[in-house]
C-alpha cells in the first residue's frame, strides 16, 4: 500500500492578491524528506511563505512519490547526518538537481559521493528540541540555487538568514562543524556551557579545535581558513553562551573523528586522551 502523504497548503482566502512567493509556489510543491524536529521547523517556514509541502516519512515509498511529483521545486532532506547517505542514495534521479540539505557535520564530499552536484545548503544555527521553543544562536547562512527560497521561508518565521555565495559555503560549513565537534568533544571532559568552556578551559578548547581543523582540512581536500573558522565558533559562543557543550551524540562524534584521523594519518593526542577517558576503543 502506498503511503503518500497529501500536500499541505497554507492558502487562505484573501481580499488582495497573494504574495509573489505564493504565486510562484503554485506550480511545484516541495518534497520534505524527514519530519522530525528540524523538518517541522522547515515545514512550518515553507508553509508560512506560501509553499506547498509534501512530507515523506520513513515508511513512504519515495519512488511512488516521485511518480506523482516528478518535478518538485526542491527536495529538502531534513534527516540526521547518520541517515543522509542512505537517503541520498535512494533519491530519484530527477530530484538530484534540486536537493536541499541542512545536516550537521556536512561537507561537499557528502553530497558529491551521492552524485549531487549543486545542492542548496542551509548551515543551520538554530536549535529545536522536543517540547522546547526554537532557539536562534546566530544567523543561518544559505547558499545554492534555492537559497532565496529558504531565506524567504525562514525569514517568514523570524529566523535570521544570510544568503552567501557558493564560494563561501565550505568555510561556513567548517565553522559550524568546528563549533559542534569542539564543544561536544571538549565537553566530554568539562561538561558545563560553551561560555564555561571558553572562559575556564580555553587551552583545551583551542587544542581540540586545532585537531578538528586538521581533520576538516583533510576531509575538504584543500586548505581552509582556520582563523575564520575559529572566529565563527567564538561568535556562536557569544550568541548563546548558556548552550550546553555536550549531549548524547558526543561520544559518537568523537569516535567518528578518531576513525577519520586514523584513516588520514593525522596525529590527535588530545582527542585520543579524551577518547580513552570516555572509554572509546577506536
Amino acid at each position: 500500500m502506498v503511503h503518500f502523504a497529501p500536500p499541505v497548503n497554507s492558502f487562505a482566502p484573501r481580499r488582495t492578491l497573494p504574495h509573489p512567493g505564493i504565486l510562484s509556489a503554485m506550480t511545484s510543491p516541495i518534497a520534505l524528506i524527514g519530519v522530525g524536529e528540524m523538518g517541522s521547523v522547515f515545514s512550518h517556514a515553507l508553509l508560512r511563505s506560501g509553499r506547498t509541502v509534501v512530507p515523506i516519512l520513513r515508511s513512504t515509498p519515495i519512488d511512488a512519490v516521485a511518480r506523482r511529483l516528478p518535478d518538485p521545486e526542491m527536495a529538502l532532506v531534513t534527516v540526521g547526518e547518520d541517515d543522509l547517505g542512505p537517503v541520498l542514495d535512494r533519491l530519484p534521479a530527477a530530484w538530484r538537481s534540486r536537493v536541499g540539505l541542512i545536516q550537521n557535520e556536512l561537507l561537499p564530499r557528502d553530497w558529491s559521493a551521492a552524485g549531487v552536484s549543486e545542492p542548496t545548503v542551509a548551515v543551520v544555527w538554530f536549535e529545536k528540541k522536543p517540547h522546547r521553543p526554537l532557539k536562534v544562536i546566530v544567523p543561518t547562512p544559505v547558499a545554492g540555487p534555492g537559497a532565496a527560497l529558504l531565506a524567504e521561508a525562514l525569514s517568514s518565521i523570524d529566523i535570521p538568514v544570510e544568503e552567501i555565495s557558493d564560494d563561501r559555503l565550505t568555510d561556513a560549513l567548517v565553522a559550524k562543524n568546528l563549533y559542534i565537534l569542539t564543544t561536544n568533544i571538549a565537553g566530554l571532559r568539562t561538561s558545563g556551557t560553551v561560555s564555561d568552556l571558553w572562559r575556564l578551559h580555553r587551552p583545551l578548547a583551542i587544542g581540540v579545535a586545532a585537531e578538528i581543523l586538521e581533520i576538516q582540512e583533510w576531509l575538504v581536500g584543500a586548505p581552509i581558513d582556520r582563523d575564520r573558522a575559529v572566529e565563527g565558533m567564538v561568535l556562536a559562543f557569544e550568541g548563546d553562551p548558556e548552550h550546553g557543550t555536550t549531549g548524547r551524540s558526543a561520544p559518537h562524534r568523537l569516535e567518528r573523528a578518531l576513525r577519520t584521523a586514523r584513516a588520514a594519518g593525522i596525529d590527535t593526542p588530545i582527542l585520543n586522551e579524551i577518547g580513552r577517558e570516555a572509554g572509546l576503543t577506536v
